[in-house]
């Protein structure tokens, strides 16, 4: 049966995912994930020699098992990620490299459902603190939310966490994001439209919405289920 929220005013810090929950899942893979795919190759070729991306190249060709590799071969590991939506550190902060260009030539303008807006912008000036933690890298994370649809909305975020921070579905990495924030597990709430994730979340000890926007909502789910962010009563 679905649990209630709890009272407004309770939660004090608001984790929020971003792909189904305040952007749209068809922006990243429509739109970002083939714009990264097309230029990666082009990208590496310039600057496989610049430590940022060489520190990145060498953290994919340890996580596939290679010895050593050939830009060329490490290129074909990566796109092959991309296809496979592996969620791999160094792809990620590789991606977020060649989204950085794509928004700052205009190329690239993050999608944020109004309602998403309207309601981080509500919670922030209610002194609410918000937090991002997505499999996308941080660097991506800021980017996606400093060019937005909706204007920068980085001012109204406090940290952002990604997959260095552990896997989204471990309860382990909501426990490691707890230790950094300023408030309680049970005064901390999790925005997600993946339930695996919110199930951990839980384990951990904090509040959860389920965002499931064109959903049918599951009347069994073990959390609140919400069709946008105007729904979460924190």
């Amino acid at each position: 049966m679905a649990k209630s929220l709890p009272h407004a005013g309770q939660i004090q810090c608001i984790v929020t995912d971003i792909e189904g929950t305040t952007t749209a899942i068809s922006f990243v893979h429509d739109v970002l994930f083939p714009y990264a795919r097309e230029r990666l190759p082009e990208f590496l070729r310039q600057h496989a020699e610049e430590d940022a991306v060489s520190e990145q190249l060498a953290a994919t060709a340890a996580e596939a098992g290679l010895v050593a590799g050939s830009l060329d071969a490490l290129t074909q590991v990566l796109l092959r990620w991309i296809d496979e939506d592996r969620k791999a550190t160094p792809l990620k902060v590789l991606q977020g490299m060649v989204w950085k260009q794509g928004y700052a030539d205009g190329q690239l303008k993050g999608h944020i459902y109004p309602d998403a807006a309207a309601k981080l912008r509500a919670w922030h000036g209610q002194g609410k603190r918000l937090y991002v933690y997505s499999s996308g890298s941080v660097a991506a994370q800021k980017l996606l939310f400093g060019y937005t649809t909706e204007g920068d909305l980085t001012p109204l975020f406090d940290g952002y966490f990604d997959t260095r921070v552990g896997h989204k579905s471990s309860v382990d990495s909501y426990r490691a994001i707890l230790r950094q924030l300023p408030a309680s597990a049970a005064a901390t709430g999790l925005l997600s439209d993946v339930g695996a994730e919110l199930d951990a979340a839980r384990q951990a000890g904090m509040q959860t919405a389920w965002v499931v926007r064109d959903a049918e909502p599951d009347p069994q789910a073990r959390h609140r289920q919400v069709g946008s962010l105007a729904d979460v009563d924190w």
